[in-house]
């Protein structure tokens, strides 16, 4: 293909998105996990600088990110008792 063609007919989905509209559910999925991925991403930093005072820390990447933001605080008092029970 062409890189003009494929450059035009993806302009032209931006357009025709942008007119129509994004559909509602998906938007509202992304957004919502969004979300709780970032809170998720505070859980853990301040669980790391509270708990850096008695020795515990638990790192920061994508899986213990994806636990402790949908499972809330469920999900990071079992990061934290993986932590002690397993790790050390």
């Amino acid at each position: 293909m062409n890189a003009t063609l494929v450059i035009s007919i993806m302009a032209a989905l931006i357009i025709v998105l942008l007119i129509v509209g994004a559909p509602v559910k998906p938007m509202r999925f992304i957004t919502s996990t969004t979300v709780k991925l970032g809170i998720g991403l505070l859980f853990l930093f301040f669980f790391n600088v509270f708990g850096g005072a008695i020795g515990l820390h638990i790192p920061i990447n994508v899986f213990t990110v994806a636990v402790s933001g949908l499972l809330g605080l469920f999900g990071l008092a079992s990061l934290a008792a993986i932590h002690l029970l397993i790790l050390s």
